[in-house]
C-alpha cells in the first residue's frame, strides 16, 4: 500500500495547523464550494454532522476512492441555538454578552470518505466564559478577532483570557477534534504502515 493522498476539505488555517500538529504533513487543501443544504430545524449535533458529510461528499466526488477526504464543520451553541459568525461589531457584542458568565457548547462534525467507506462523528466541548464587562467586550472587539469566527471568539487567540475552564477537547473548539479523528482513522483502516504520518512537507499552499 503506497502513501495515501490526503485531502482536507477546508480552507481553515486552524484546521490545517491541527493536522500538521498531528504529524500529517503532506496533504492537499481542496475546500468544498457548494451551497450548504440543511434543515434549520435540526438540532446542532445533527446539523454539524450533515454539513461535514456534505463537504466531504462534494470533495470526494472529484477524487478517487483511494484518496482520504477529511471534512469538518464547527458551531457554537447556547441553549440549543446556534451562534454563527457575527454580521458586524454590534452583533459580535450581542454574542459576547450572551456568552458572558455562562457555559456553552462547541460542536464539530467530522466526516471521512475513504475507499468506499463513509464515517462521521460529532464531538462536543463545554466552554465556560468568565463574566465580561462592557469594557472587556469593547476591547476584544477592537482587536478584530471576533468578526470572522463562529460565536464571535477564538479560543486559540485573545479570547483565552476570558475562558477559565473547558470540559472536553481543546482541538475540537479550535475546529478539528484530533482524538476523534485518530479514532476514525483506525476504524477505517487508513493507518497501515504509518502512511499518513511524516510524509514530507505540507502540500496544497496556504489556506485563507
Amino acid at each position: 500500500m503506497g502513501p495515501v493522498r490526503i485531502i482536507l476539505a477546508s480552507q481553515s488555517p486552524r484546521r490545517r495547523e491541527l493536522l500538521e500538529r498531528m504529524g500529517i504533513l503532506n496533504f492537499e487543501i481542496i475546500p468544498a464550494r457548494g451551497e450548504e443544504v440543511l434543515d434549520p430545524a435540526l438540532p446542532p449535533e445533527r446539523l454539524v454532522e450533515e454539513l461535514s458529510r456534505q463537504k466531504a461528499a462534494e470533495v470526494a466526488a472529484g477524487a478517487v476512492p483511494e484518496d482520504l477526504v477529511i471534512a469538518a464543520d464547527t458551531v457554537v451553541a447556547v441553549d440549543g441555538k446556534i451562534l454563527g459568525k457575527p454580521q458586524d461589531t454590534k452583533d459580535a457584542a450581542r454574542m459576547l454578552r450572551l456568552l458572558s458568565g455562562r457555559t456553552h457548547q462547541v460542536l464539530t462534525g467530522v466526516a471521512l470518505f475513504y475507499r468506499g467507506q463513509e464515517k462521521a462523528r460529532v464531538d462536543v466541548t463545554e466552554v465556560t466564559f468568565a463574566p465580561l464587562t462592557d469594557q472587556q467586550i469593547a476591547w476584544y472587539i477592537g482587536t478584530g478577532e471576533p468578526l470572522d469566527k463562529a460565536g464571535a471568539y477564538g479560543i486559540q487567540g485573545k479570547a483565552a483570557l476570558f475562558i477559565p475552564t473547558i470540559h472536553g477537547s481543546y482541538s475540537n473548539v479550535v475546529g478539528l477534534p484530533l482524538a476523534t479523528l485518530l479514532t476514525l482513522f483506525a476504524e477505517m483502516d487508513v493507518m497501515q504502515d504509518d502512511t499518513l504520518f511524516d510524509q514530507g512537507n505540507a502540500a496544497g499552499g496556504t489556506a485563507s
